[in-house]
């Protein structure tokens, strides 16, 4: 049996009035048989894995109809009746209600496909457009039986990916990238027909058909949903897929000092380095996507400064050599301005931790280093990069130098945002000063002047300005 939310079965009683079938699938099923397969203890009392659900509805008159029935549990968005996909919100839950359809290439592109709604259409052939068979996997809910006409339950079992119709696998490029983002999240093994076709499809460039907003998605769930996304990579390697991201396929062999990088050359460390961000992530999606991004993008630089005497290995400065590959790559993938304003600065500045705990910087230092980056999510960049290292040290999984910076900058205030400036332009005004261009050079000068501890109070903020007008022949 595959167990749901029991507030569901309301909706399904009332589909069955009607003489329609419920079918759970997809995803919700695949993630609950994969909890199932790993034997977890008091699996009865298992809280759900997700909140989408996909049900397929059999035998019913019309989407007209399929809409009516639904209204009355919740919010119905019927954005998908094209693809005959009704959309219900019910409290907590988000539910995609579809028809039967038979899906058929008739264009280039991801719309390019012509939809056939047929109510009477058997599971079989209507399962038969999914990508693999673990995601082929219904649930009858009268019966109360798994229908597995593609052997998806064997697959998940087994940890192999296989296409369900290498015929239809083909029509949408994008099931490359979900090939690569599953095996990744569930540590599977491509089949060889599947791996075969996903070469093909790139060997043909048919990745160029995709919107950089579909790709970006895949990459998104490769990212934060794995345990080790380097297995993802390495299988775009594999697949040569790596012609579609410059950046990444730059790094491949590019030498690295052994004193300090042991482990390899620098594709081997950017794979260690995120794999160890992803047991680093943070409650919030965006700042993970950041972090991630920032693990993948760190050492771009030393594709473009590393250089070889002899055995002497040195990628001087990479760390300002990286921020355009990291700017075109993040641009390739992504419009979002705000992941690349965060990301940049953490590229720019992943070196400072270590560096400022080696030469035990003062506290200037560390509240100037706030006003150019979150420090928060730079101790995680730092952290995750120290630790995709075979050194000795590393080995310890003790960080020494990000755990004093942190504590310092916990004592300052300063873990995950600037120093308060204490001068204000009010102050400026009290002492007579007319608004003029000169405002902000007083406030960026007396920033600095906090920052260097030559006050620490508003009252020292005032007196220094007093000092500072009379200095600079200021008249009211």
């Amino acid at each position: 049996m595959i167990d749901y939310p029991n507030k569901l079965n309301i909706i399904f009683d009332k589909l069955n009035k009607y003489g329609a079938k419920s079918i759970l699938i997809g995803g919700y099923v695949r993630d609950f048989l994969l909890q199932k397969n790993s034997k977890q203890k008091n699996f009865s009392r298992m809280p759900f894995l997700s909140k989408d659900i996909d049900v397929e509805v059999y035998n019913i008159s019309s989407f007209h109809t399929l809409e009516n029935i639904l209204s009355e549990f919740g919010s119905v968005n019927s954005v998908g009746k094209n693809f005959g996909v009704c959309k219900l919100k019910m409290d907590d839950l988000e539910l995609d209600f579809s028809l039967p359809r038979l899906d058929n290439k008739i264009s280039e592109g991801h719309k390019g496909f012509s939809i056939c709604i047929q109510a009477d259409l058997d599971f079989y052939n209507a399962t038969k457009r999914r990508d693999f068979t673990i995601n082929a996997i219904g649930y009858d809910i009268a019966q109360k039986k798994i229908l597995d006409p593609f052997h998806g339950t064997w697959d998940l079992k087994n940890k192999i990916l296989r296409a369900v119709d290498t015929l239809t696998f083909i029509e949408d490029p994008l099931r490359v990238l979900r090939a690569v983002q599953f095996c990744a999240r569930f540590d599977f093994t491509m089949d060889e027909e599947l791996f075969s076709l996903c070469k093909t499809m790139l060997d043909n460039n048919m990745l160029d058909e995709l919107p950089k907003e579909r790709i970006f998605e895949e990459i998104k769930k490769l990212l934060l949903k794995s345990k080790k996304p380097s297995i993802g990579f390495e299988l775009l390697k594999k697949l040569d897929a790596l012609k579609y991201f410059p950046e990444l396929k730059a790094i491949i062999g590019v030498k690295q000092n052994t004193m300090y990088h042991p482990e390899g050359d620098v594709w081997t460390h950017t794979m260690l380095t995120i794999d160890e961000m992803a047991n680093l992530l943070t409650n919030n999606d965006k700042t993970n996507i950041v972090l991630m991004l920032a693990a993948l993008c760190h050492d771009f630089g030393k594709a473009i400064s590393t250089t070889q005497n002899g055995d002497a290995i040195k990628s001087i400065s990479h760390e300002n050599s990286g921020l355009v590959p990291a700017q075109n790559f993040i641009i390739r993938i992504s419009d979002d301005k705000d992941i690349l304003k965060r990301v940049l600065p953490l590229v720019k500045y992943h070196l400072m931790i270590p560096q400022l705990y080696h030469q035990n910087s003062n506290n200037a230092a560390l509240l100037r280093l706030s006003t150019k980056v979150n420090i928060e999510e730079l101790l995680l960049l730092s952290r995750a990069d120290f630790l995709a290292r075979n050194t000795t040290e590393s080995k310890s999984r003790i960080y020494k130098a990000g755990d004093e910076i942190q504590s310092r900058v916990k004592e300052l205030n300063i873990l995950n945002k600037k120093m308060k400036p204490l001068l204000q332009g009010r102050d400026i005004l009290a002492c007579g000063i007319l608004p003029s261009k000169e405002f902000s050079k007083i406030l960026n000068t007396a920033y600095e002047a906090q920052i260097n501890e030559v006050f620490h109070s508003d009252d020292g903020a005032k007196k220094w300005l007093k000092n500072y007008l009379k200095l600079h022949n200021f008249i009211p």
